[in-house]
């Protein structure tokens, strides 16, 4: 290959290689993904007894929102518009033990900074609950990409994936809706908090 075969390759090369950088500014930072792998929990459903599984992406979440007809569902509403998906597995168990700490692990070790945050977490020691969300945000930390949830109690554990722009200021109004649990007063304090991240429009 003679000198200018060789400069034309490396230019091309260059070339391409910056379009992939410019074509990767939105999305999260080291290449972690806003959607969750909740597959591994099906096993739970066979221990549990209860079980509520949510999976709407696409022509599907759009289905859901045309049941929304009630007055009270309008904002809501303005959110799901702009989500790409809503996962919710929530199981209720007969005794304490019949879910792991791994099982709780297993969804906590996808969210990991830089791209998720932890932006809230609430532990009672004498009932044994816990809730945590977290946020991912662009590489950049501007845009809200997705949200997690995850609830677990004695004889219970939800965990709430939402993907797509979350304005924190309005996540109530998905509360109680499409599987969402209430959050209660840890929803409070994420809207009440200082700093918090809200989906650009």
């Amino acid at each position: 290959m003679n000198a200018r075969r060789k400069k034309i390759r490396t230019t091309g090369l260059a070339a391409l290689f910056g379009a992939m950088l410019l074509g990767a500014s939105g999305l999260p930072a080291f290449g972690q993904n806003p959607r969750l792998d909740i597959k591994n929990l099906e096993a739970l459903s066979k221990k549990a007894s209860e079980v509520v599984d949510v999976n709407l992406d696409g022509p599907l979440l759009k289905l859901a929102s045309k049941f929304m007809t009630d007055e009270d569902d309008r904002e809501a509403l303005e959110i799901i518009k702009n989500l790409k998906g809503v996962y919710v597995k929530s199981f209720t168990f007969e005794k304490p033990g019949d879910y792991s700490p791994a099982d709780v692990d297993a969804i906590r070790s996808q969210l990991q900074p830089p791209a998720w945050s932890r932006i809230v977490s609430a532990r009672s020691k004498r009932d044994g609950e816990n809730a945590e969300i977290y946020l991912m945000t662009a590489a950049d930390g501007g845009n809200v990409l997705g949200m997690a949830v995850i609830c677990a109690e004695p004889t219970e554990f939800t965990v709430v994936n939402i993907v797509g722009p979350v304005d924190i200021d309005k996540l109530s109004q998905l509360e109680g809706k499409m599987g969402i649990p209430r959050l209660g007063e840890q929803g409070d304090e994420l809207q009440q908090k200082p700093g918090g991240h809200r989906a650009k429009p």
